[in-house]
């Protein structure tokens, strides 16, 4: 295909017709900079879902438990001062050079920005309803069924499993996790770190059932590899998410085997004026030395900005220290950074009180997960983005500050 660069994007009067896709965090806040930057041209936010831009995090969170009944984001793209033409049910099917093709119509644009986000994996071999927590229609139903159900089977133990059943054993249900990996969080950190975390599920009630795969689900629960199994009046599938992107492909956009959208280090991706933000984007680091794909709020934000002043013609890059949060079975945590399996595992201090894991690589922090500490974490933050030298000796001992043991 043959995709056409306006006049705006070589830098000489900005595109007069810019289609974001995707009307999540993303969405929402590359459609608000754009604006905020001083963008007065025709502007088209597509949404999937029936209801307008509202956060995620508390889905989980304070909607889950009743706290709270509506996450709808502050700067309602709804407001007429902003001049928005938001397209809710309107989800995209088809890019093409110059209009994106969506079940609401044909959408012409000079620059887009692809912010879709990402569907939940689903259980095979089931043969019940099973909850996902992806959206707020999700988040309720979850939350009216918690109300009947006495018992729950959380099928893995990441980050939205273990909220949901910190959520649920508040409630005082009977709940249960189950994960095939030795350790919780196991695609996300070390077992020598996972193994740490073990002892809160008891600590809250809940009965965690590791290095325990599940078969299926049916009426009375859920069916395990070994022959065993839970049951349950709740099933919830905690077990991961995927691109929302099947709908790029033949498009000329580049596809990561994950489904994530190569991007350059503008977030600018494929042959023409198209720009990504949020979960589905991977954009290479200088940082870290590699690309990054990243499904958190701070990012989805920060890389939904810069998308939008670049669709403007800023050309700036994009390399943040990532970070996120989650508060699970009575603790806070936080990570910052990034890390594989090739950086050095350092422990900051030990349970019962607070600690910190850092991985180090070359005498330099790549990313540290700090649990209840929040000093740690702002600190090892800036020693990222500062690439300071750090000894990981000293690190390791909790009364020394992370900014005292730097070089």
């Amino acid at each position: 295909m043959e995709w056409p660069v306006s006049d705006g994007l070589r830098g000489v009067r900005g595109p007069r017709r810019v289609v974001v896709v995707g009307g999540g965090l993303a969405g929402h806040t590359a459609a608000a900079t754009l604006r905020a930057e001083g963008y007065d041209g025709g502007l088209t936010v597509l949404g999937a879902e029936p209801d307008p831009p509202y956060d995620r995090p508390p889905l989980s969170k304070e909607l889950l438990d009743g706290t709270t009944d509506d996450t709808t984001l502050d700067t309602d793209l709804l407001d007429t001062d902003l001049d928005v033409d938001l397209r809710l049910r309107c989800r995209a099917v088809r890019l093409r050079p110059d209009a994106v093709e969506s079940t609401g119509g044909v959408h012409p644009y000079d620059a887009v920005v692809l912010a879709t986000g990402s569907s939940p994996l689903r259980l095979g071999g089931t043969s019940r309803a099973v909850h996902a927590l992806r959206t707020v229609a999700d988040a309720r139903r979850l939350r009216a069924a918690l109300r009947d159900g006495a018992s729950v089977a959380v099928v893995g133990a990441g980050w939205i499993g273990n909220e949901v059943a910190t959520r649920a054993a508040a409630l005082d249900r009977k709940v249960t996790v189950i994960d095939a990996a030795p350790t919780p969080l196991a695609r996300a950190l070390p077992a020598a770190v996972g193994e740490r975390l073990v002892p809160w599920y008891a600590e809250r009630g809940i009965d965690l059932r590791l290095s325990t795969p599940v078969t299926g689900v049916d009426d009375r629960g859920v069916a395990l590899a070994d022959g065993g199994r839970v049951d349950a009046d709740i099933v919830v599938a905690g077990i991961g998410a995927r691109p929302d992107t099947d709908w790029l492909r033949g498009s000329g956009v580049p596809l990561a085997p994950d489904g994530a959208v190569d991007a350059d280090a503008t977030l600018r991706t494929g042959p023409g004026p198209v720009y990504v933000a949020g979960d589905i984007v991977r954009w290479p680091s200088r940082l870290f030395g590699g690309r990054l794909r990243v499904e958190h709020w701070d990012h989805a934000a920060a890389s939904a900005r810069t998308a939008a002043r670049n669709v403007l013609g800023r050309a700036e890059p994009y390399d943040p220290v990532p970070y996120f949060w989650s508060d699970q079975l009575g603790h806070r945590l936080q990570y910052v950074g990034h890390h594989d399996g090739a950086d050095r595992l350092v422990l900051r201090g030990r349970p019962p009180g607070s600690w910190t894991a850092l991985w180090f690589r070359g005498g330099r922090l790549r990313a540290a997960l700090a649990v209840d500490d929040p000093r740690d974490v702002r600190d090892a933050r800036r020693l990222i983005a500062a690439r300071r030298p750090l000894s990981a000796e000293r690190a390791a001992d909790p009364a020394v500050r992370l900014t005292d043991a730097a070089g």
